[in-house]
């Protein structure tokens, strides 16, 4: 072994102990890795600029830009709101159903986020008995297509890297859905031993909501239970105000009337689960107000406007705003907005127009808070664009009829021009962490191979392992992996695994298909720890889980799910 080998030996193997041992940040970790291999002459800026180019690498990141587009629909929330059953088995199945579908060709972690609301805020069934499963349904759900998960694209990007074709779109499809289905009647079998408590309070200001109930809503003619309104993400509706009179408490079997007011407390940051209900408008929507920014302000001790209503002072021709709800501390309030006596200290949450920060009475009346973030709702038309626009860019890629990064290329243009996404939207979301872990991760392994480490250990590793048995080998990569990603992330996990898998595939001059899927599927496979997999994460800062939590359930979940897949692999590839 020359001194370039080890070197690139020392750099590799540091880059593994500073994963795994430290708390720095993977893209840090592996953006070090290429500058240090860069220092040592190991690697050259030609080098890199290819690994940047990689069509896997390319295509993953423009399917993570539109997917925060994607995101926007209210397919995913909407269905989540009818999860929860009076049955425990039934809220189950129709969790993992949801999950698992929407995460085999959406964003794992996004459709967590979007279904962890109304989970966590249900009132029939323990959160914790059904938040782990949520987080492993989405694991195993993104198992099942190419784009299921970023590790699937980072081994794709690995392959083109060394010259093979590359994944096709289903190669993952028997494997995943055959483990996905087999650990989810695991998973219901053994949800007696997930723990019994409610989940986490988060920490925030209720404020008061009101929204309309339009002749075209859903909820018309259906109780308060059958629409799910009890189980909106840290919205409560406390009162329902008909024909001008306030019905408190609000029952379940209550039936919901046209032109009935919906009055809600909870969490402002959650006022788009409302926006997501059709026919169910809030008083800024209707006059064409509501946007993504809502101010939130406090009522001056100076204000013209106190002990009037917002009725009475014309609000929206004075300030060009519309209240979208009202926080008093220290009261309690009820009834509609509008015949709210506003007082000094209140605040208010307002959708503004564009002449609302250049009038000069806004000083004189509020103090101006802070900006609150919420989703813009789109359009119908938008949404039906964006949902049936993307899973045609799927059709066609799966039937190989366009390369998967020029379909989503032409889609996240297209999203600019009807106005789903900007230009700037794009930029902001830009995963800049995991490029630089997918490109450290490729320059290392072209570092490896440029110095002859590769063809060193293979000529080293052939006379020793030349009558082992494949499928030991498969077994040893997938166990390998498995180990990794539980101490550190999935992607970096998959990153660092596939050379090794690369060079015993050399040395024993065995097809790389079985063992490069091993690696993408051992790298997903974190069911045991609750920091390996992002979803884990989740759901373990949602609630009160502890670690023992996770490995109690998940290691019988981690050996089926791996018994399975090799067992599939040994019995097609090997």
């Amino acid at each position: 072994m020359n001194i370039d080998q080890i070197m690139v030996l020392l750099v590799f193997f540091a880059t593994i102990v500073a994963l795994i041992f430290t708390n720095k940040k993977p893209s840090s970790i592996f953006a070090a890795c290429t500058l240090v291999l860069v220092l040592l002459q190991q690697l050259d800026f030609s080098h890199i600029l290819q690994n940047v180019t990689n069509m896997g690498l390319v295509a993953l990141v423009l399917l993570l830009l539109v997917s925060h587009s994607i995101d926007k629909t209210t397919l995913v929330v909407r269905l989540g709101r009818k999860i929860i059953k009076g049955s425990y088995a039934k809220s189950f199945w129709r969790m993992f159903a949801l999950t698992f579908s929407a995460s085999a060709l959406l964003n794992n972690t996004a459709v967590v986020a979007s279904l962890i609301g109304p989970i966590k805020h249900n009132t029939l069934h323990p959160p914790s008995k059904l938040l782990i499963p949520l987080s492993y349904a989405a694991i195993l759900g993104g198992t099942v297509t190419l784009i299921g998960t970023s590790t699937n694209l980072i081994v794709d990007s690995f392959l083109i890297e060394n010259g093979h074709a590359g994944f096709a779109f289903f190669d993952f499809t028997l494997f995943g859905l055959s483990a996905g289905i087999a650990c989810g009647i695991l998973l219901f079998m053994l949800s007696g031993l997930l723990p019994t408590f409610n989940a986490n309070k988060s920490q925030y200001q209720s404020y008061l909501l009101e929204a309309d109930v339009e002749a075209s809503s859903e909820l018309i003619g259906n109780t308060v239970e059958d629409n799910h309104l009890r189980n909106l993400p840290e919205l409560f509706l406390i009162e329902i105000v008909r024909r001008k009179k306030v019905i408190t408490p609000v029952t379940p079997d209550m039936i919901i009337e046209e032109n009935d007011k919906l009055i809600f407390t909870g969490n402002i940051a959650k006022i788009d689960s409302i926006g997501h209900i059709k026919g169910l408008t809030m008083f800024a929507e209707a006059n064409g107000l509501l946007n993504d920014s809502l101010t939130e302000v406090v009522v001056s001790n100076r204000s013209t406007i106190r002990n009037k209503t917002l009725k009475q002072v014309g609000f929206r021709a004075l300030f060009d705003a519309g209240v979208v709800a009202i926080r008093r501390d220290g009261e309690a309030i009820s009834g509609k907005l509008g015949d709210l006596k506003i007082q000094a200290g209140d605040f208010l949450l307002l959708a503004t127009g564009s002449d609302f920060h250049s009038r000069d009475n806004i000083s004189k009346n509020f103090f101006v808070v802070s900006e609150q973030k919420i989703t813009r709702k789109l359009t119908r038309w938008q949404e039906n664009f964006t949902l049936l626009g993307f899973l045609g860019v799927i059709a066609l890629a799966a039937s190989s009829v366009i390369p998967l990064a020029t379909g989503l290329l032409f889609y996240a243009a297209s999203l600019v021009i009807v106005k789903v996404s900007a230009v700037q939207e794009y930029k902001r979301n830009l995963p800049i962490n995991l490029i630089l872990v997918i490109v450290g991760a490729l320059s290392l392994a072209t570092a490896l191979e440029n110095s002859g480490l590769i063809l060193f250990a293979t000529n080293h590793l052939t006379p020793l392992i030349g009558d082992m048995n494949p499928f030991y080998a498969l077994i040893a990569v997938y166990l390998m992996t498995v180990l990794l990603t539980e101490f550190v992330t999935n992607n970096a996990a998959a990153a660092l695994m596939f050379p090794f898998a690369y060079g015993l595939v050399s040395a024993m001059q065995l097809p790389i298909m079985p063992f490069a899927l091993a690696v993408a599927f051992a790298a997903s496979a974190s069911f045991i720890s609750p920091y390996g997999y992002q979803t884990n994460l989740i759901v373990f800062g949602a609630s009160d889980y502890k670690f023992s939590d996770f490995a109690k359930i998940g290691v019988p979940i981690s050996i089926t799910f791996g018994v399975i897949v090799l067992s599939l692999l040994n019995l097609i590839y090997l």
